[in-house]
């Protein structure tokens, strides 16, 4: 059957339900050029105002899954069921660098697919590019290989996997259609669903440093990842978790690599960097099998991370993609370092009572760990460290964080940014990191 991409888009503007087969022209008009720059436009405007139901997201997610290459694993050496995570993101969100050899280390097998920094947030290959020789992109013999080796292998999306996704997203991002919950979800599902998957779990952030600046969006889309993925055959758990404050006590890329060694090799942890990471772990474990519970199955990650397995994976990682053999012993040695580090203090005393995350993000921006334009160069050793959180106090003594810069200008701009985001006042008590679980029976 012939459709016609101007009939799409007018049914899809009067706020009718799209037939699969209109959905599948669609896609395939994406990947072969067939609708042009302006219709895709114009479809994507009108799913922002008229939106899709759950029948249509499916369509849609396993169209754009379907446009390009899709990974299968079943005749690879794996350890054990092919396991991911992904995250809506956020400001010190280094919690892949830890989960992937973690979940290695507990049994499965994590083909993660990861992206680049978006914007005020950061990106886990941008911090795994930070070390020395470490290949993001590897071809599909030496990404099975790692995996069947290893039992996690961290990279970022290939050409070949979901192309109508690259396209749509590059459109929707100059025709400020981007925040759009039906899109997003096939978005980020038709990508995982390529990588081969059984089970996924989505760590969905709200707060002033999330794409969801309140509640409500943040369930709503979570709820919407989690009924689409299950409709379309992937077994998926997701957590909302808070983004109010940084993650951690880093940001930047050199810098959270580093302590996400240090937590790696046993040194105290942040303990809501630590809380979401073993949540998600738990949450795979027990979904997949690899624990009869949950309970059990966060006693199972705590044993692997104290335990140095989940350590050994990662190490092993880092070097099968051409990182360095010594990385966990002499981070120091190969990590890049800034050549100005000062500490930023609030003009008073008193107790954090609130943080605007995003500005923390947008300081790091400044220094120059994040890109304005596609094609702007990384400065990999700067960033932020030793950040306060919420109800901790600052004084003399105790300083908003650690600034690590390159360049003295931008040093004063991103430290005035931070002290501006911020809040001082006598008392706060943060939230819980963990706010909600959600599945598609939710």
């Amino acid at each position: 059957m012939t459709y016609f991409p101007q009939e799409i888009i007018r049914r899809k503007r009067n706020g009718e339900t799209l037939a699969t087969g209109e959905i599948e022209a669609f896609v395939r008009g994406l990947v072969d050029g067939s609708f042009t720059e302006g219709q895709v436009a114009a479809l994507a405007m009108a799913v922002f105002f008229r939106g899709m139901d759950m029948a249509e997201r499916v369509a849609l997610t396993r169209a754009m899954m379907r446009s390009g290459t899709v990974l299968d694993w079943s005749g690879a050496k794996l350890q054990g069921p092919v396991v991911d995570k992904h995250s809506t993101g956020g400001v010190g969100d280094k919690v892949s660098l830890v989960l992937a050899p973690l979940l290695a280390a507990c049994g499965a097998a994590v083909p993660m697919i990861s992206g680049r920094g978006l914007g005020h947030t950061g990106g886990t290959l941008d911090k795994l590019e930070s070390i020395p020789g470490y290949c993001a992109t590897p071809d599909n013999d030496r990404f099975r290989r790692v995996l069947e080796d290893v039992g996690c292998a961290i990279i970022g999306q290939t050409g070949d996997l979901a192309p109508a996704d690259k396209r749509f997203y590059a459109i929707r991002d100059v025709t400020a259609t981007v925040e759009s919950i039906p899109l997003i979800t096939a978005s980020i599902l038709s990508k995982k669903l390529a990588a081969g998957l059984s089970h996924l779990v989505m760590d969905v952030k709200w707060g002033s440093g999330a794409f969801a600046d309140n509640l409500p969006m943040a369930r709503e889309l979570a709820l919407s990842i989690a009924s689409v993925a299950e409709g379309a055959g992937l077994r998926c758990v997701a957590l909302v978790t808070d983004m109010n404050q940084v993650l951690g006590r880093t940001a930047g890329n050199a810098i959270e690599v580093r302590e996400s060694i240090d937590m790696l090799r046993g040194q105290p942890a942040e303990p809501r960097l630590r809380e979401v990471t073993i949540a998600l772990c738990a949450e795979l474990l027990a979904m997949s099998g690899l624990a009869a519970s949950v309970a059990q199955a966060r006693a199972k990650c705590e044993a692997a991370l104290s335990s140095g397995a989940a350590a050994e994976r990662f190490a092993k990682m880092v070097a099968a993609l051409g990182g360095p053999a010594d990385l966990l012993e002499r981070p120091e040695t190969h990590l890049a370092k800034a050549s100005i580090v000062r500490p930023v203090h609030a003009a008073r005393g008193g107790v954090v009572t609130k943080i605007d995350t995003r500005k923390v993000g947008i300081a790091v921006l400044m220094l120059g760990g994040g890109r304005r334009q596609a094609s702007d160069a990384i400065d990999f050793a700067v960033g932020l460290g030793d950040i306060v959180g919420i109800g901790e106090t600052v004084g003399a003594e105790r300083p908003l964080a650690m600034l690590y810069a390159s360049d003295e200008s931008a040093a004063r701009e991103a430290a005035a940014l931070l002290a501006s985001a911020i809040e001082i006042g006598d008392a706060a008590t943060p939230g819980p990191i963990v706010v909600e679980r959600i599945t598609a029976a939710t």
